[in-house]
């Protein structure tokens, strides 16, 4: 049995700009996991030397066979890789990965972007109907169900 066997495998994914930039900065958190990033743009490989790589389409509510595509490549990573977890900062790749993953018995963490001060982004509202865990980075944001423990930027 090699080491990376031993480890949680961890699925990290999402859209481009800022919500990929949130969860580099999550990156210590999975440093002894098997992690595998997911993001829209293979240019970001550079971005995490050390780490397993998988690229998906872009896509948003707008572009319905992109998205389409897009959750079946999200769909075949997830079959591919059998994560234990999945976490994810948003948009649409982070939330189909959730959708996905909580049909396949794959724990969930939704952490949303700070840049929703006043209420929680599109797909962060549809995510908490499907995720394990839901974390905002504002605690007026906080209720019942979504949980604040600070900010990650």
């Amino acid at each position: 049995m090699n080491a990376s066997s031993k480890k949680t495998r961890v699925i990290a994914i999402s859209s481009r700009g800022g919500h990929w930039i949130e969860l580099l900065r999550l990156r210590e958190a999975f440093s002894d996991q098997d992690v595998t990033f997911v993001t829209t743009v293979p240019e970001y490989r550079t971005m995490v030397d050390g780490f397993k790589f998988r690229v998906v389409t872009e896509a948003s509510r707008d572009t319905k066979f992109r998205m389409v595509l897009m959750s079946l490549q999200v769909l075949w990573i997830l079959l591919r890789v059998r994560p234990s977890v999945i976490v994810t900062t948003g948009a649409a790749p982070g939330f189909m990965a959730i959708w996905l993953g909580r049909r396949l018995g794959i724990r969930t963490l939704w952490v949303d972007s700070i840049a929703n001060a006043e209420e929680l982004s599109m797909s962060g509202q549809l995510a908490v109907k499907h995720a394990d865990k839901i974390l905002t980075q504002w605690e007026h944001l906080s209720s019942d169900r979504i949980e604040y423990h600070g900010a990650i930027v």
